[in-house]
């Protein structure tokens, strides 16, 4: 497994991640990917992939409730010209019970692998569930 080193946190990116994001992107093979990092490996690896007939709240219910993750979901939605849309949103969950190592490795973390991530249309940071509910993308999409 190929990763790309990153010089300001020490966290790579494995290849699997990327090529995973992709796949979600190009082939709308995943509805959803959920990102951790491997402290051990000192990677980006992903943990949970959902197929495109799962549901937001299948999404929302595999990020864990006191640690924090990376997520890519992509949205669908009718724009009011009755056209169907999708975009991508990048989201960095970091709960306020997650440890504090935990949040400050995600947090530095961060911003190198969104940019491996080509295709995102937008960012969210959300601490707890009601920074994540749907009418949050929904109104950044429209």
């Amino acid at each position: 497994m190929k990763t790309v080193a990153n010089a300001s946190s020490g966290m790579a990116v494995a290849e699997h991640s990327k090529n995973t994001f992709t796949e979600l992107q190009r082939k709308k093979v995943y509805r959803y990917v959920v990102f951790k990092i491997d402290e051990r490996k000192k990677e980006v690896v992903v943990e949970k992939t959902g197929v495109p007939a799962e549901s937001y709240e299948d999404f929302t219910a595999s990020l864990p409730e006191n640690d924090c993750r990376y997520a890519v979901y992509d949205f669908d939605f009718v724009t009011s010209e009755n056209c169907q849309k999708s975009k991508i949103f990048f989201i960095a969950w970091s709960p306020t019970g997650s440890r504090i190592r935990s949040k400050m490795l995600y947090t530095t973390s961060k911003d190198r692998f969104r940019r491996e991530l080509d295709g995102v249309h937008y960012e969210l940071q959300a601490t707890d569930p009601s920074e994540l509910d749907l009418e949050v993308l929904r109104n950044r999409a429209n």
